[in-house]
């Protein structure tokens, strides 16, 4: 399995990171994509994907974060992004449920991003909350000039989510899938499964029947069971096409067959 989505250079993995993987390995978790949210995380992101080859990375500067950019941040994000295991730029996007940046701050810095990625052809990793409309408005505006995206934690209905695949995106889908009453789990039943992307968002969103407790990739085995019994499939099939999503949005070397 691919975790698309973790975030392995929080506080809660600084002293367990070799453990954290090799829970990981054993799950059957054989890659990892560690995503920034600023500046710093970033460049933790890309120390971790130098120095594990199980691990990518992803720059950006997440909505929560955007006060934060400048000219001298993202100079560093745009050369942080040419790194060999850079997969794509993000976490970015829209949050109006938290606002803790200012929405047009949000908005310049999403923008701005976005313009990054295109001028650099890569993906990127959308975060919206409470603002999916506008959020992808402006997605359409880069649309023809990216290659495609994941909007992780997808928040949204399935009309929604057949909106983004017109536009060469994919969904990610986490712990969430095992939350009674879920509607991402409704959307992981009926949506195309090679339109669909595994994530963790670890530490956050751990799946029944660890919910409330810190998230990690081994735990995504949860999530790829649930799928498969929403649909009446095998966890095996699940993995297998998720798994092949994930490398083509990513443009990953097909190492490991599927």
């Amino acid at each position: 399995m691919i975790d698309s989505h973790c975030h392995l250079d929080f506080k809660p993995f600084h002293d367990r990171l070799d453990e954290v993987l090799a829970s990981a390995r054993d799950a059957g978790v054989h890659t990892i994509v560690n995503i920034g949210v600023d500046l710093k995380s970033s460049r933790r992101s890309v120390e971790l994907a130098s120095g594990h080859e199980m691990i990518f990375a992803t720059v950006g500067v997440h909505p929560h974060d955007a006060g934060t950019m400048n000219d001298d941040v993202f100079a560093e994000l745009k050369t942080l992004a040419r790194h060999e295991k850079v997969v794509a730029i993000g976490e970015i996007g829209l949050d109006f449920y938290r606002d803790n940046s200012p929405r047009p701050i949000q908005r310049k810095v999403f923008h701005r991003q976005l313009q990054l990625a295109a001028e650099l052809n890569m993906p990127v990793v959308i975060h919206t909350r409470e603002a999916f409309g506008e959020t992808f408005d402006i997605v359409c505006e880069y649309a023809p000039d990216l290659s495609g995206g994941v909007f992780h934690c997808f928040p949204g209905t399935v009309d929604q989510a057949l909106q983004l695949f017109e536009l060469g995106f994919v969904v990610g889908l986490g712990g969430v899938v095992t939350y009674k009453g879920a509607r991402m789990a409704d959307l992981a039943a009926e949506v195309p499964l090679d339109k669909i992307v595994l994530e963790t968002d670890a530490p956050y969103l751990a799946p029944i029947p660890h919910r409330g407790k810190t998230n990690e990739p081994a735990l995504m085995k949860h999530t790829c069971d649930r799928i498969a019994e929403l649909r009446n499939i095998t966890p095996a099939e699940v993995e297998k096409i998720t798994d092949r999503a994930c490398r083509k949005l990513y443009r990953m070397v097909e190492t490991f067959g599927g």
